[in-house]
């Protein structure tokens, strides 16, 4: 037996107990399926939803700027103290004490016992630089809600191109699975014929070498789906053993009603307006815009109603015995706060914040051409893929009578060998790539959905009911 034979019966048998294992054990997955196991289990969501939390947080903070802020200290430790008084006037009436005049007094504490306590309270009254932070802090709250939702977004079509690029590989694996075959029967075919004296030599050759080129394609693509069965059974928490997926049944996958699309101004219209990046990059503007304004002159003057209590006391011995020394303080009004000279610091400061703000500026007007242009294409590629599909499956029709045509032409002696598998191949081929674009239309719609704004459940739920078509 040749050992291209045994090689395609081994492979065969192996496929074999490896399909029957998978039957037996897998669980079938839709499209929305898949999603909902890969929300519940890819580290990437625990990404989003970390980065959704940290908005709570952030408006908390913007809140709490203007709420009155209440400062409690208190110390203690050795000091030493000395005061010396000379002039001073001394008159003590109610203890028979006439005035004096030129009166010294002096107290000292050597290491002495020192406390000081104060209680103060301080609410803003006019301040623009915190105003600037509180719009910051919302901005950045929103900031990370986006980035959230923009992460899920990629997720979602990132499983969608996930599950698409498995249910082609098995796809491709069953087609030239069965073009091995067919060309294996037109190799054997051509031996028996050349034995015959009914053929040719060549045609012998030429299916040996198409018959070993289709087997290492067989072998690529066996590994081509292994891969994305691994992918995507990470994704969803399933041993790719067991994974199975619901994939089309027929070629005739319903495609996309471009007749209920919107025309191209309102989607690009809906696109500048809805779209998660740009509004991501609106935000982080925003963002830049109150930066500079915390960094403004008119930002810099500030009012404050405080009120303080304080006491301090030092007890001890000092040069003329025991002694002890107390003050008690209470303060209530305003506070005004007006910088005269930074040294450069609040120029430099502004000058940064500037350029911050013009690079955003012009990162959003990028973004918005970038997105427009992306729009555009997508809609382009929805009305011109399923052109390309209706073309396509016709093709796949013409190439599939081709073959048999070819077939009952090889067995009458009117067409080669070489016709024969030149057919295989193009009907093989013709039939992978109408799953690739119609795969890849599905995809686009998608697409078009994310730049829009408008990629839901929903969106998912109607590829998928296409795909099960």
């Amino acid at each position: 037996m040749p050992k291209l034979l045994r090689t395609n019966r081994f492979t065969q048998l192996s496929l074999l107990a490896l399909s029957l294992l998978a039957a037996h054990s897998a669980q079938a997955l839709d499209l929305l399926e898949t999603w909902e196991r890969t929300r519940a289990h890819d580290p990437q969501m625990a990404v989003v939803q970390a980065t959704r939390s940290a908005s709570e947080a952030l408006r908390t903070q913007a809140t709490a700027l203007w709420r009155p802020q209440v400062l409690a200290s208190a110390a203690t430790g050795l000091s030493s103290a000395n005061s010396d008084s000379t002039g001073a006037q001394f008159a003590a009436p109610a203890l028979g004490f006439a005035p004096s005049s030129g009166v010294s007094f002096a107290t000292s504490i050597h290491q002495g016992t020192a406390t000081r306590w104060s209680l103060s309270a301080k609410q803003a009254l006019y301040n623009p630089e915190r105003n600037a932070q509180q719009a910051q802090l919302e901005k950045q709250a929103d900031v990370t809600v986006l980035q959230a939702d923009l992460a899920q977004q990629n997720l979602m079509l990132t499983t969608v191109q996930r599950y698409f690029d498995l249910v082609l590989a098995e796809r491709k694996l069953a087609v030239t699975q069965k073009q091995y075959q067919a060309i294996t029967r037109a190799w054997t075919e051509a031996k028996d014929r050349f034995a015959l004296g009914d053929a040719p030599i060549t045609d012998t050759h030429e299916a040996a070498a198409r018959a070993r080129g289709v087997q290492a394609q067989l072998l690529a693509t066996d590994s081509e789906l292994q891969m994305a069965r691994l992918i995507l059974a990470q994704a969803t928490d399933l041993s790719p053993e067991g994974l199975k997926i619901m994939s089309p049944q027929t070629d005739e996958m319903v495609g996309v009603d471009t007749g209920a699309l919107p025309d191209a101004a309102s989607l690009q219209a809906q696109a500048q307006d809805r779209n998660l990046g740009l509004r991501l990059q609106q935000a982080r503007l925003a963002m830049a815009e109150q930066e500079t304004r915390k960094h403004s002159l008119s930002a810099s003057a500030t009012l404050d109603a405080v009120a303080v209590a304080s006491r301090d006391r030092l007890s001890g011995n000092g040069d003329f015995g025991a002694a002890s020394n107390t003050q008690n303080q209470q303060m209530i009004g305003l506070s005004f706060s007006m910088p005269l000279y930074t040294g450069g610091w609040r120029t430099g400061k502004l000058q940064e914040s500037l350029s911050a703000q013009n690079q955003a500026e012009a990162e959003l007007a990028l973004l918005r051409l970038q997105v427009g242009q992306q729009t555009q294409m997508r809609w382009l590629a929805l009305h011109n893929g399923q052109a390309q599909v209706t073309a396509l499956s016709e093709g796949l029709t013409a190439s599939r009578a081709r073959l048999e045509a070819t077939r009952l032409g090889r067995q009458v002696g009117d067409r080669t060998t070489q016709d024969l598998l030149n057919a295989e191949t193009d009907a093989a081929n013709a039939e992978l790539s109408l799953l690739s674009s119609q795969l890849q239309l599905l995809l686009s719609r998608l697409q078009l959905d994310a730049l829009t704004g408008d990629l839901s459940i929903d969106s998912l739920q109607l590829v998928n009911a296409k795909l099960m078509n």
